[in-house]
């Protein structure tokens, strides 16, 4: 232990940040090899000072104002699904079947975070919002990629390659196994680390979680491009013939999961990184939108655009100009995602509140305002980057509702998803043919619409006509699968 502590005192010393040792002497041993172990395997200092120094200079510097310079998606390059006919659309699915039918299609699964915001430490695809089935996040969408399996026929499989982080990594792993990886097997499912990265002070000195710990955070859901190098993913995906991922994150309940739609629109279009937005209806939605910018595409946060660009509107439609609102939907050729994998992502600086070891005391202390920095990369950074991009407007109702708060926020939290996947499951009982599924009100007067049909009985709203044509349904209603007792 004496040379390696030698080593690594040496080098944080000629970095600044010796104090990162500076309760050595009162460590245990179990402690001071955590620490060493822990400094030599994830503290590069020379790499850190030159991250911290160039987020720092994007921080501060002046930003171009894109505002004159913006412009929406060009129409030979987009399509509304709202618009488009049920021929095309029907086209379009059955031209990302077949890809999978063919084994060709992939997703990636980015799923690094944990529930904190609803109140738990567990990773958020565990979480359990309160369907009438009980499931969670992960098991909704390994069923939706069961389901799709099925419609597409033969043999192929939707290799599933879930990105978590060292907080996550773990519980997840255990959590997968413990549910029998929910009906998939075992060797279809690869979960791979994002890279963390030690959260630095204003200074760029780096701050101790414990005594015996540097605090870290995820790399953001940009590290997923290095990290699927790094963990050897880009090599299975051509050893196993993967040649298009879907790329999403996890906290969305409606997602389509490698939507045959999108897969097959960004195939036909020769589309090496595409990207599925949301209609923005509302100028001040806090969500980033996908504009044109210099022969390029990106993602223009809503925060970046003047209230006249963000008001600005269509004379022939009244719709908003700049309107394709970023909902962490992607779509990448292999070949693209080998391409880039080296590529220098920029860094995004976060301010935050993080608890930390006071080194003139001692005491572990969390703060009320922010007292340092995580550096962050954001995966629509290689839009610009495309060769040949494209974007596919789904429809919200069908395709969008994030799981972030609890239910004190009023949005974006579980009884908001809740309702969204009961809305959208009464239409597809209508649309089959149900004479009505009608709401139940309680005792105390509150109504009920609970309706959820299990992903193992339909996708996106095919086949129900046997259960329901001609059917009345009243809340709660609770479709399952004709396999699903088992397993479930």
């Amino acid at each position: 232990m004496g040379e390696q502590y030698e080593t690594v005192a040496k080098e944080l010393k000629k970095w600044n940040q010796a104090h990162l040792l500076k309760f050595w002497d009162e460590l245990s041993d179990s402690d001071r090899n955590k620490l060493l172990d822990s400094l030599s395997d994830s503290v590069d200092c020379a790499a850190l000072d030159e991250a911290f120094r160039r987020a720092m200079a994007t921080a501060t510097s002046a930003k171009e104002d894109l505002n004159e310079l913006l412009q929406p998606i060009a129409k030979e390059l987009s399509l509304s699904v709202a618009d488009a006919s049920e021929t095309e659309l029907n086209d379009l699915r059955q031209t990302g079947l077949e890809q999978i039918r063919e084994g060709r299609v992939g997703v990636i699964l980015l799923a690094g975070g944990q529930g904190t915001r609803l109140g738990s430490t567990a990773p958020k695809g565990t979480y359990n919002v309160g369907l009438p089935s009980g499931k969670s996040l992960f098991q909704l969408q390994a069923e939706r990629i069961r389901k799709l399996q099925q419609l597409a026929g033969g043999h192929g499989r939707i290799r599933w390659y879930i990105m978590t982080s060292e907080h996550t990594h773990t519980e997840t792993l255990e959590y997968f196994k413990a549910n029998r990886y929910f009906g998939l097997p075992a060797e279809q499912v690869r979960l791979f680390r994002q890279r963390s990265v030690p959260c630095v002070d204003f200074e760029g000195r780096i701050l101790l979680d414990e005594k015996w710990k540097v605090a870290t955070a995820p790399d953001g859901n940009g590290g997923i491009y290095r990290a699927l190098k790094d963990e050897g993913i880009l090599d299975e995906l051509e050893r196993e013939g993967v040649l298009y991922l879907h790329a999403h994150s996890v906290d969305n309940i409606l997602i389509k999961v490698a939507d045959p739609v999108f897969i097959g629109y960004c195939v036909r279009k020769r589309a090496d990184c595409g990207v599925k937005v949301i209609e923005k209806v509302q100028p001040d939605e806090a969500v980033g939108v996908v504009c044109e910018v210099k022969g390029k595409y990106q993602v223009v946060e809503y925060s970046e655009l003047s209230s006249e660009t963000a008001n600005r509107r269509n004379p022939a439609d009244g719709k908003l100009t700049f309107n394709a609102g970023n909902i962490c939907n992607h779509f990448f050729t292999s070949a693209f995602l080998r391409r880039i994998a080296d590529t220098m992502m920029p860094l995004h600086v976060a301010k935050k509140k993080i608890p930390f070891v006071d080194t003139a005391t001692g005491e572990r202390c969390k703060p009320s305002s922010p007292n340092g920095i995580k550096m962050e990369k954001f995966i629509f950074d290689v839009f610009p980057l495309a060769e040949r991009f494209v974007a596919l407007e789904g429809r919200r109702e069908e395709e969008f509702s994030a799981l972030k708060n609890a239910d004190s926020a009023g949005i974006d939290c579980p009884s908001s998803v809740r309702g969204d996947i009961a809305r959208l499951h009464r239409q597809w009982l209508i649309n089959a043919g149900a004479t009505e599924v009608t709401e139940t009100t309680t005792a105390e007067g509150n109504v009920v619409i609970d309706c959820e049909i299990s992903p193992l009985l339909s996708y996106a709203g095919e086949g129900l006509e046997p259960v329901a044509a001609g059917q009345s349904f009243r809340c709660p209603v609770h479709l399952i699968g004709a396999d699903e007792q088992q397993l479930s």
